[in-house]
């Protein structure tokens, strides 16, 4: 017997638009994946042209001038982005510069993943007076403006690429402290946890074999995060002269020197800055999708 249309869609299942019943979810997912692995590409592709191309083919010195190729326009022969207005070539000094700044970040978020991490996990872990003090400590840090220390201690040490990474640090170990804490307060009562305490279990076996890889998650995610501000305080320390000197590359004080002829070149702001931010959004995309993936809190 024939059912008559008008029964058809009442009764049959809600259908999808995009594919029937239960599409929704798979292109949330594929969307997901997809703020994963496209600023995931450009970032490898960046990594590539920074660190592998110039040990593969040759390109010019950052640091040597030319005063015959001053002011050179983008897609000169031999200068893809042109010169500057002391002669150095702008792609080399991009690349370099991109170095420099996946340096910096990586190093900050490493030191403030272990250190900081460590710290938070302790804290949480121990309580009491322990969790108190080192609580206290960190908090002196972050009542600060994250620029205005980053400044101080970026002066009292002098320029260089060592000391930013240093007075980086200074504002990333409280930020994963407390991230792990916070982690590690809703672990410390599982049943696993209590169960090899229970068992003898030395508390550094605990902190490091059961805590840390169930926190390794949330701390990378916030770790790429980071890295995205990292690279901004570290554009904006080279910017004001506190980071790393001239003639090193950096994007910062690419910009910092641009400045001056904004009105007539302002590829010497633009190109730099476009790396800079681009950058920065790539991290911070990968950070939200993972967070999105492993239903980071």
């Amino acid at each position: 017997m024939s059912v008559p249309a008008a029964d058809l869609l009442t009764t049959a299942p809600a259908q999808d638009v995009l594919g029937g019943v239960g599409a929704g979810p798979r292109v949330r997912s594929r969307l997901r994946n997809l703020e994963i692995i496209v600023p995931g590409a450009l970032l490898v592709v960046l990594l590539f042209f920074c660190f592998i191309w110039p040990l593969l083919y040759h390109i010019p010195s950052p640091t040597v001038a030319d005063l015959f190729e001053v002011n050179r326009p983008l897609w000169s022969p031999g200068h893809i982005l042109g010169t500057d207005a002391v002669g150095y070539d702008v792609m080399s000094r991009i690349l370099y510069g991109g170095r420099v700044s996946f340096e910096v970040a990586a190093a900050v978020q490493a030191i403030g993943l272990v250190v900081g991490g460590l710290f938070g996990m302790i804290a949480a872990y121990r309580g009491g007076w322990t969790e108190a003090v080192l609580m206290r400590i960190l908090d002196v840090f972050i009542a600060f403006p994250s620029l205005v220390l980053v400044l101080a201690i970026a002066d009292s040490l002098g320029p260089s690429e060592t000391h930013v990474i240093w007075a980086l640090s200074a504002f990333s170990i409280p930020a994963f402290a407390r991230v792990a804490r916070a982690a590690t307060l809703r672990l410390r009562d599982q049943p696993f946890i209590v169960a090899a305490r229970l068992s003898g279990t030395r508390t550094w076996r605990i902190l490091l074999q059961h805590l840390a890889p169930n926190l390794a998650p949330q701390l990378l995610t916030f770790s790429l995060l980071g890295a995205s501000l990292t690279i901004i305080l570290e554009g904006a320390l080279d910017f004001l002269g506190y980071g790393v000197p001239p003639p090193t590359a950096t994007w910062g004080n690419m910009i910092a020197t641009g400045q001056s002829f904004i009105s007539v070149y302002p590829q010497y702001v633009l190109v730099p800055s476009v790396f800079l931010v681009a950058t920065s959004i790539c991290l911070n995309m990968m950070g939200d999708g993972l967070r999105a993936r492993w239903g980071v809190r």
